[in-house]
């Protein structure tokens, strides 16, 4: 039968205030307990508060834990909990965190003596910027790891848990074994041990599960943003404050009653649940678009990446169509982009830029062969010692448009996008997976696609999607467009969407709204007749729907042979950009920025002069927000200064 949930945490919070060792925090609208190192021995309590009626340690039970960890050093292990006898120091029962590792401890007694038994999970990773609820299910000889709700990683091992661990004299230990060292440096606000139950069930409904709650001591709940009248809090706690130069953070529930400094625009802001409130001077609202700096390439841009790499700068990476020269890479320097490395390409697509752990890399997409008459695409790898991207891996591909980098339960990928083979549109692109004991990417899954340009990979709560723009099928543009769910260890279909020569999705979060836009590129249809323009065409806004668990279409655009779709907020406005190419008469066609309008949908604010253009990347710097398009038609892309009031 399963019993009440045992609140470890609760024991150890004294009814007339905290215990020494102990402050509350609250991050993103959460409060947990900061514990200290000093006082290790006051964070215990006696075993036998919980265990009333029963001296033995249940069976088989759950652990649940809401933490929030702090950068812990590759090395080093923090204890979440331990369960230790009065005059040993042996562990009994312990939960430990490393990086990417969860460690359960346990130990087994015979007649001769007794022995520790540690269950570690890999690839255990846990955002250290963010709120995380684990369930450790334990029965026997399985143990089972839940993050997040997520696919739990599931163990079995040859020592099974003991049926019959004495308590007798023993303590509970909060986040420490009765020493310093090894101390959890997080916080903590939910440690529960739920006897006979795998808890996954009760904690996975909630709505918001990396907050689930199965008990929470009465200092950690929520109270009002201020004491009513002249009360006082009876609880001393403290909140976080954030520090930006770009643009605002998230405000929701979870960050109500947090205060945001503008650095760069001096403006202090109070979250009230929904919107930052201006509490010294009216945020910034976009006003137009000014040109800024015309940026002459190697050759005509097919795509542009803008990345930066941690103290060394902010940098700018063009796809060119023709080698030689090949495809440039730019850093901005006293306020614009200057000329930085050369690198050698074959009709440049796009470049992708990525990091696994501390290493750095750029991978391009390669659409045609090298003068030998081999077709692949290249990773890049930053030298720190030559300050230059130097090759690291080829990889074999079709007429490559776009590479996707993602990470899925501590695991890097790269996606691949075969646009043909030969005059073959109906190809597989392919998904690898990184391997760290190779150091090298390996084929993980094939996906058939048809003629497709563009991978977008996106996250929802616990679950893991990619998007693929199938574009050409051999005879029509007129194709279904596919969004694959990570399940099981793979890709697999989750919904299929209509498009026209699709050439770009771009998702984007607008407050608790998901939204994912298509750009239409042409339509076209063998066996139908010929449309009066091929070119003007809708390009679709789709919105997730949590009800029917599918996309639905939200609102239509007119667009002209649209090839990508670019997000970015000023303030608190939210914008998207399309990069219109052709209008079926000339390549000299506007490019228009959308405004959201809230019940309007988008609106077109203003209408941007391009040539040919194919793709658009927005970034910030202390100096200002930035818009910069690539040219398919012309050695010379644009940045673009957007002036605000």
């Amino acid at each position: 039968t399963d019993l009440r949930p045992l609140d470890i945490l609760s024991e150890v919070v004294p009814a007339s205030g905290l215990a020494r060792g102990m402050r509350v925090f609250q991050v993103q609208g959460v409060r947990g307990f900061q514990l200290a190192a000093s006082r290790p021995r006051a964070l215990g309590f006696p075993a036998s508060r919980l265990f009333i009626h029963c001296d033995c340690f249940p069976e088989e039970f759950s652990i649940i834990v809401t933490l929030r960890v702090l950068s812990v050093p590759a090395k080093r292990n923090e204890y979440i909990f331990t369960l230790m006898g009065e005059e040993s120091p042996s562990v009994l029962v312990g939960l430990r965190y490393a990086p990417d590792k969860v460690h359960f401890l346990f130990w087994s007694q015979e007649r001769a003596g007794g022995w520790q038994t540690r269950v570690t999970f890999h690839n255990v990773s846990l955002s250290t910027n963010q709120w995380h609820t684990l369930i450790l299910a334990v029965s026997g000889q399985s143990f089972s790891l839940t993050v997040d709700c997520s696919i739990p990683k599931d163990m079995v091992v040859e020592t099974p848990f003991p049926a019959s661990l004495s308590v007798k004299r023993a303590s509970f230990y909060l986040g420490n074994r009765r020493r310093r060292k090894g101390v959890f440096t997080g916080l903590l606000r939910q440690l529960v041990l739920l006897p006979g139950a795998d808890a996954t069930p009760r904690i996975c409904t909630a709505v918001n599960f990396k907050e689930a709650m199965l008990s929470v001591p009465t200092v950690l709940q929520d109270v009002p943003t201020k004491p009513a009248s002249n009360e006082v809090l009876k609880h001393p706690y403290e909140t976080d404050t954030k520090v930006t130069l770009g643009s605002p953070p998230p405000c929701t529930k979870q960050e109500k009653a947090q205060f945001w400094f503008d650095a760069s625009q001096r403006g202090l802001y109070l979250c009230n649940g929904s919107a930052w409130i201006s509490m010294l001077e009216v945020k910034q609202r976009l006003d137009y678009v000014e040109e800024y700096q015309n940026l002459v390439t190697n050759s005509e841009t097919m795509g542009v990446e803008v990345f930066t790499i941690p103290k060394v700068g902010l940098f700018a990476a063009t796809a060119n169509r023709y080698s030689p020269p090949g495809s440039a890479i730019y850093k901005w320097t006293d306020g614009k982009f200057v000329p930085y490395q050369n690198i050698p390409t074959y009709q440049a697509q796009s470049w992708k830029y990525f990091t696994i752990g501390k290493k750095i890399f750029l991978a391009v997409a390669n659409f045609e062969q090298n003068d030998r008459g081999q077709e692949f695409s290249v990773i890049y790898k930053w030298s720190r010692r030559k300050e230059k991207f130097i090759p690291y891996q080829r990889i074999t591909t079709h007429s490559a448009r776009d590479w996707e980098a993602f990470v899925i339960e501590g695991e890097a990928f790269l996606a691949v996008v075969n646009h043909r083979e030969g005059n073959n549109h109906n190809i597989d692109s392919v998904i690898y997976r990184w391997n760290p004991r190779t150091g090298l990417f390996e084929t993980n899954q094939t996906i058939p696609t048809s003629g497709a340009y563009d991978w977008e990979f996106f996250t929802i709560g616990p679950y893991s999607f990619l998007a693929v723009a199938n574009t050409f099928n051999g005879t029509s543009t007129k194709i279904y467009s596919h969004i694959y769910i990570w399940l099981s260890g793979s890709f697999q279909l989750f919904q299929s969407i209509l498009t026209f020569g699709a050439a770009d999705w771009e998702v984007f979060h607008i407050g608790d709204r998901v939204f994912l836009a298509v750009a239409n590129s042409h339509s076209y249809d063998s066996g139908m007749p010929a449309p009066s323009n091929f070119y003007a065409i809708n390009s679709s806004i789709y919105e997730l729907n949590i009800t029917a668990q599918m996309f639905v279409k939200f609102q239509d655009l007119l667009t002209y042979s649209a090839l990508d779709w670019e997000f970015f907020s000023v303030g608190d406005d939210s914008f998207l950009v399309v990069a219109n190419s052709f209008d079926g008469f000339t390549f000299s066609v506007n490019s228009i920025i959308y405004r959201w309008q809230g019940y309007e949908g988008f609106v077109a604010a203003h209408h941007l002069p391009t040539l040919g253009c194919r793709d658009w990347e927005a970034f910030h710097t202390a100096e200002g927000s930035y818009l910069l398009y690539s040219s398919a038609k012309e050695p010379l892309s644009k940045v673009l200064k957007m002036k605000t009031t």
